[in-house]
């Protein structure tokens, strides 16, 4: 049978057009798509600065379900579910982007870092540490090993947190050189607790040279020779190696005291410890020098004119308990200093506060300057609740 072609011809225009017709379908079918699109995601970042994240939950969903591909929108999803503490459905949102085949090493990197910070905050240390220490050498290389820092901190793994920090220094994030020296410090608690004195011995001397500065591993370098009975040797080196942190002396004063007797040296830490208390006077270095003298009348004394200075309830406290200890009365001048020192104290419980937000007043309001309630200060002082 003979092919009639002037039925191809007949049909060759309907063909195409039947083609175009399926083509304008199809690119409507795109427009409409992509129109509604971007509609479902601005309604979920509107909802989201809202504070309505259970509605912009079901909007981010929405455009995910229409533009699958988008990876920009799965994130936006799988940090919401994070912010409402749903790590599983946040895990699995980065885990469904991970599977992609199509996504960039850059954007898998970013799905790495979210899951990682879902399994961070879900509580599951050990993954979280592995999805972490699988991003190194990425672009999220520094965030990831602080990341890592702050865990090995929590887990008081100090010989990780050591390794991590000096990676950190030399990748050129700053110097951790305070913080090694504070790792180098624990290590030398938990090997005397272990009773390996010449551990703890060694871990303190790595935590001076990894910072000459620190104050912390002379601190305890120390109270180690204090308990080792040699009270000589501490008050060398607390003289020496606290020199240029005076301030560091009000956290071993008494104990200066302490050993000062132990040596019969009391004169020279007195001289010591009031130069200090000269310059910056507290009720650390005025118990320490207090400890050192034996005479009533001059410690009493001091305390008088500290409050003077200070009217701190620390120092009416050491006056009064002085005072019952030697049964002295104490004086128009001492009372008065006490007097002041409570008045001082006193001061910031004789106010009110609003129940709504916290904001403090000398005087009773009706609607509350800060967050403009109305009858939300109990009508009671700090004090007196």
């Amino acid at each position: 049978m003979d092919f009639d072609y002037q039925w191809f011809l007949l049909g060759l225009p309907i063909a195409f057009a039947f083609g175009w017709l399926a083509s304008r379908f199809d690119l409507r079918q795109w427009k409409r798509d992509q129109r509604d699109s971007p509609k479902a995601y601005f309604k979920g970042l509107s909802l989201l600065l809202n504070e309505q994240q259970d509605k912009a939950i079901d909007a981010f969903i929405e455009a995910v379900q229409q533009d699958p591909d988008t990876s920009d929108l799965h994130f936006a999803l799988g940090n919401l579910f994070r912010r409402r503490g749903e790590y599983e459905r946040a895990v699995r949102v980065h885990q469904h982007l991970l599977a992609r085949g199509d996504l960039n090493a850059a954007e898998r990197d970013r799905a790495r870092y979210a899951m990682a910070q879902d399994f961070l905050k879900a509580g599951l240390i050990d993954r979280a540490e592995a999805a972490y220490r699988e991003l190194e050498g990425t672009a999220y290389d520094t965030e990831a090993r602080l990341a890592l820092l702050g865990l090995a901190e929590r887990s008081r793994n100090w010989h990780d947190a050591i390794d991590v920090a000096h990676k950190l220094e030399r990748s050129g994030t700053g110097s951790f050189s305070s913080r090694i020296a504070h790792y180098w410090c624990e290590l030398a608690l938990e090997a005397e607790a272990r009773g390996h004195d010449a551990d703890a011995d060694a871990a303190l001397q790595r935590a001076r040279e990894a910072s000459p500065q620190a104050a912390r591993p002379i601190v305890l370098a120390g109270q180690r020779l204090a308990r080792q009975g040699r009270p000589r040797e501490v008050l060398a080196l607390w003289s020496d190696m606290l020199a240029p942190q005076p301030a560091l002396f009000n956290l071993v004063a008494s104990e200066f005291a302490e050993c000062a007797i132990a040596s019969a040296e009391q004169a020279a830490a007195m001289k010591r410890l009031a130069a200090l208390y000269q310059r910056a006077p507290t009720m650390d270095l005025l118990n320490a020098i207090n400890l050192l003298d034996p005479d009533p009348a001059a410690r009493r004394e001091r305390l008088v004119a500290h409050l003077a200075l200070q009217p701190a309830l620390s120092a009416a406290q050491a006056l009064l308990r002085q005072q019952a200890e030697t049964g002295a009365p104490l004086g128009a001048r001492a009372a008065n200093r006490l007097s002041d020192a409570i008045a001082h104290a006193a001061k910031p419980l004789q106010r009110y506060r609003c129940a709504a937000c916290g904001f403090e007043a000398q005087h009773y309001f009706w609607q509350c300057p800060g967050c403009l309630g109305w009858d939300t200060y109990p009508p009671q002082r700090l004090e007196d609740q």
